[in-house]
C-alpha cells in the first residue's frame, strides 16, 4: 500500500495498500513444471510498459492552500456547475477545479500526457470495460462515481497488480483490509482480484473513510496511507487550516511533511486523472473504449476445474480464467459449490453439458500415498509436475528434516488440466504492514472494539486514540493500529485467522 512518485499504476497503481503499490505483470497460467518453478509475479516485467518514471520531490509554498471554501460532502467533491450556457464542458462530482492549477497536479498532468502517456492511455481502455460497474456501485452507495479514478491510480485496472507491500488486485487491499471488507483471501480464493467483489469492498471502505474525515480527498490518502497516519497528522495540523476546507486539509497535510512522499502525491494524482480522462482529445490522446464487462453465472460442484466449466459452456478457457481472477488453483475451491461466470449467453443448457462430460474432464485430483523415500519432488515428477506446483494442492504437507516425506502419507496429485489453469501467485495470506522504529501495529479484525483492541495489546483506549490521532473511539476492519506494546498474534498471525 520504489519511488513515492511512481507514475500510473505509479504512477498508475491502501489503508487499502498501505505500503504502495507497484502493480506485477499478470500472473501466468502454469504451462510447464520449467515455467512456473523460475516464474517471479512480483516482478513488473511487462514488456510493452515503459520503463517507471524517477522520483520527483516537488516543494510546495504554504500560501498555495489557501482558497474560497466549497460546499461538498461538508467540503469535499462537488460536480462542478457551468458557469453559463456557454459552458459545455465536462462536469466532475468530485472537485478537480478548485486545484487544477496546484503545482502537484499541474505535474502529473504533464506526466500522464508526457512520458506516461502510453500506460495512461493503456489504463483507461483497460478501464473502459469495469468504468459502467464501478460507477453503478459508486452511485448506489452515494459515493461520487469520479472516485472510480481512484483504480486507476491504484493499478491502472489491472486485476492481478501486486505491490512490494503484498497488496492485491484492482483496488490493492492488504489481506487483512480485504477480510475486514468481507472479502474471501485463502489458499483457493482470492477477491482482491475479482473486478465485481472487490470494487464492493472498496466502495465499503471508502465509505467508512469519508464517514470518518469528512473529506473524499482525507478518505483517499486515508486508503493509501492508512487512516491512523492522516488522524496523526490532522492531530498535528490543529487550527494551520487559515479558514480552508476539509479537501483544503489534504494539501496541508502535504505541504508539512505529515504524510509519506506516496500519499502526499496520490490525491494529486487523482485529480489530474479526472482532469485528462473526461477530455482525452485536449491532451491529444485517443482512447479505444471496450466492451462492458458482462458475463452470466452457473452453478458448479466444488472442486470443478475451470477447463470443465469451459467445456461444459462451448467457451475458450482464457474467457472463464478472465473472469473468474479470483480463482487461483484452476480448480473451484473444496468444500462447497460455486458461482462460476461464463461469458453472456453460455448459461443455457451448461446443467446438461457438464453432466454428459466424461466424468475424468469433471475430475480435478487423483490422491497418492507416498511411498518409502520419496519427497515432494520425487513423486511430483512421476506425474509430469514440478514440486512447486504439487505444493499449490497440498499446501498443509511438510517434509521431514531429511526432505523426506513420512510413508503412507496422502497427496492431491491434481490434473494436467487443473495445473494448466492455475496462477503462479504469491501465498495470499502474505500481510506486511509498514512500522516505525520502536511501534508495533495491529489490524482490526470484525467485531473488535477498541476496548478490546487495547485489553488485548496491553495499553489503553485513551493510549491507542492517542498514538493513532483518533478523535472518536471509531475503528473499522482491516484499519491499522500503532499500538505500545506487542500484541499477542503478529499482524502475520491475525492475517491468517
Amino acid at each position: 500500500m520504489k519511488a513515492a512518485a511512481r507514475a500510473l499504476a505509479l504512477v498508475l497503481g491502501g489503508a487499502a495498500c498501505s505500503g504502495r503499490a507497484k502493480p506485477a505483470r499478470p500472473p501466468s497460467p502454469a504451462l510447464s513444471p520449467k515455467s512456473v518453478a523460475t516464474a517471479t509475479p512480483a516482478r513488473d516485467t511487462t514488456p510493452a510498459l515503459p520503463p517507471a518514471i524517477p522520483q520527483v520531490v516537488i516543494e510546495i509554498p504554504d500560501s498555495v492552500l489557501t482558497r474560497q471554501a466549497v460546499a461538498v460532502f461538508g467540503d469535499s467533491a462537488v460536480t462542478d456547475a457551468p458557469d453559463s450556457a456557454a459552458n459545455d464542458g465536462p462536469t466532475w462530482d468530485i472537485d478537480v477545479r478548485s486545484y487544477e492549477t496546484h503545482r502537484r497536479v499541474e505535474y502529473y498532468v504533464n506526466m500522464f500526457r508526457g512520458n506516461a502517456r502510453e500506460r495512461f492511455v493503456a489504463s483507461l481502455e483497460k478501464g473502459s470495460r469495469y468504468e459502467p460497474m464501478i460507477r453503478r456501485k459508486l452511485s448506489a452507495a452515494n459515493l461520487p462515481e469520479d472516485m472510480y479514478y481512484l483504480a486507476l491510480v491504484e493499478s491502472g485496472f489491472d486485476q492481478h497488480a501486486y505491490s512490494r507491500a503484498a497488496a492485491v488486485g484492482m483496488w490493492q487491499f492488504m489481506s487483512g483490509t480485504a477480510r475486514g471488507t468481507g472479502l474471501r483471501v485463502d489458499w483457493w480464493v482470492d477477491e482482491r482480484r475479482d473486478p465485481v467483489r472487490s470494487t464492493d469492498a472498496a466502495v465499503k471502505f471508502l465509505g467508512w473513510l469519508r464517514e470518518q474525515f469528512g473529506s473524499l480527498y482525507l478518505a483517499a490518502a486515508a486508503y493509501n496511507g492508512g487512516p491512523g497516519r492522516v488522524s496523526r497528522g490532522l492531530s498535528r495540523l490543529g487550527d494551520d487550516l487559515d479558514g480552508g476546507t476539509r479537501d483544503d486539509a489534504f494539501f496541508a497535510l502535504a505541504d508539512h511533511d505529515y504524510l509519506r512522499g506516496e500519499t502526499k502525491n496520490y490525491v494529486p494524482q487523482l485529480i489530474a486523472a479526472a482532469l485528462i480522462a473526461k477530455e482525452p482529445g485536449k491532451y491529444g490522446m485517443t482512447v479505444h473504449t471496450q466492451p462492458a464487462f458482462a458475463y452470466d453465472s452457473v452453478s458448479v460442484p466444488a472442486s470443478t476445474p475451470l477447463a470443465a466449466i469451459a467445456k461444459a459452456s462451448g467457451s475458450p478457457l482464457d474467457s472463464i480464467r478472465e473472469l473468474n481472477p479470483q480463482v487461483l488453483r484452476g480448480v473451484t475451491p473444496p468444500g462447497t459449490r460455486f458461482l462460476a461466470r461464463v461469458p453472456v449467453g453460455h448459461a443455457e443448457n451448461f446443467d446438461s453439458a457438464f453432466a454428459a462430460l466424461d466424468p475424468d474432464a469433471r475430475t480435478a485430483y487423483k490422491h497418492v500415498e507416498a511411498k518409502k523415500g520419496q519427497t515432494l519432488a520425487s513423486v511430483a515428477a512421476s506425474n509430469g509436475l514440478s514440486a512447486k506446483q504439487l505444493k499449490w494442492y497440498n499446501p498443509k504437507v511438510t517434509a521431514l528434516k531429511s526432505g523426506r516425506l513420512r510413508t503412507g502419507q496422502e497427496l492431491t496429485v491434481p490434473t494436467r488440466a487443473v495445473v494448466v489453469a492455475a496462477l503462479d501467485v504469491p501465498d495470499p495470506s502474505i500481510e506486511i504492514y509498514g512500522s516505525r522504529r520502536g511501534t508495533r501495529t495491529y489490524v482490526v479484525k470484525r467485531g473488535e472494539t477498541l476496548s478490546g483492541i487495547a485489553k488485548k495489546t496491553g495499553t489503553s483506549v485513551s493510549a491507542l486514540m492517542r498514538m493513532n490521532g483518533l478523535k472518536k473511539a471509531v475503528i473499522h476492519p482491516g484499519q491499522e493500529l500503532v499500538v505500545r506494546g506487542s500484541p499477542r498474534r503478529s499482524s502475520k498471525a491475525v492475517a491468517n485467522r
